[in-house]
């Protein structure tokens, strides 16, 4: 199964520990954290399913490429890091 983390920043609104979930993309790890608080969907993604803007997600470190389908390839050792971006000047 995938290791899923998210950043301290999520954590403060929602109870988002470290977790494990079966899936062979990152749509599919990302809905069994769904399924343990549908809540953070909405923090998450957008109404349509896409990535939100100020959301992002690595996978072993690397950003994803597909925001809109979340359809990135994820194995069952890897580790996937949800976090917010940083904008501003």
């Amino acid at each position: 199964m995938a290791h899923l983390s998210f950043t301290q920043n999520l954590q403060r609104h929602l109870r988002c520990e470290p977790q494990e979930h079966p899936g062979s993309t990152v749509s599919e790890v990302l809905e069994g954290a769904f399924a343990q608080d549908p809540r953070l969907r909405s923090y998450v993604l957008e109404d349509d399913g896409a990535l939100r803007k100020h959301m992002n997600v690595f996978v072993n470190g690397e950003q994803i490429l597909d925001r809109r389908r979340l359809s990135d390839a994820v194995g069952d050792s890897d580790e996937l890091y949800i976090m917010q971006a940083l904008s501003g000047g």
